[in-house]
């Protein structure tokens, strides 16, 4: 199957010039909220031309190394807790999936690790009782994906240690995953497109 994707950032700076110039690159900004804004806005106004999303971008882990290059295919809503009303840890109300699930529908994975990633609006410095990689838009992106019938993915280069650190260490490394990214994925794609 030929692969077309659609690129998605948050930042900018997570990625070279020459990339966003070259290929479909779509910039949310930072949060739920402008990835899924961003990401709804661009697939209703181009209907029907990508069959996969990519997002890659930096995250915290708090069990995974900095400089660790990932993928994610499993999406949690981390910040969404209503266990006062009955409800399971990350679970949105009345709905029934807590996991937004795309490990089996991918159509491209070179890694093919199929982790999972928690997706919030504050950034983790803090220690958590659980094992995660963290970050701020995967989530949101995953849902708009399944509500278009697309097969998402998303790689993360571990940036910091979702700790006290994190802030300096993201700041120090948002630009580091790139060349990784690139290695490990665009050229791959690429490389599967001459051979088809």
């Amino acid at each position: 199957m030929k692969v077309n994707p659609l690129y998605v950032v948050a930042l900018k700076e997570e990625v070279d010039t020459e990339f966003i110039d070259k290929f479909d690159v779509l910039i949310t900004g930072v949060g739920k909220v402008n990835a899924a804004y961003e990401l709804t806005r661009h697939l209703a106004e181009n209907k029907n031309i990508y069959n996969l999303v990519i997002n890659f971008g930096t995250a915290g882990s708090n069990y995974l190394d900095p400089g660790t290059f990932v993928d994610c295919t499993r999406f949690y809503e981390k910040d969404m807790d209503c266990l006062p009303l009955g409800f399971e840890p990350f679970q949105t109300p009345f709905e029934k999936e807590i996991i937004i699930d795309f490990s089996l529908e991918s159509i491209f994975n070179p890694l093919n690790k199929n982790l999972s990633c928690y997706t919030g609006d504050k950034f983790v410095t803090e220690d958590l009782d659980y094992q995660g990689i963290f970050d701020m838009e995967a989530y949101a992106l995953a849902k708009v994906c399944k509500s278009f019938q697309l097969p998402f993915i998303s790689f993360k280069y571990i940036s910091d240690g979702a700790n006290s650190d994190s802030s300096g260490d993201w700041t120090e490394n948002i630009s580091s995953g790139y060349k990784i990214f690139y290695q490990k994925v665009v050229r791959e794609i690429l490389n599967y497109k001459l051979n088809q």
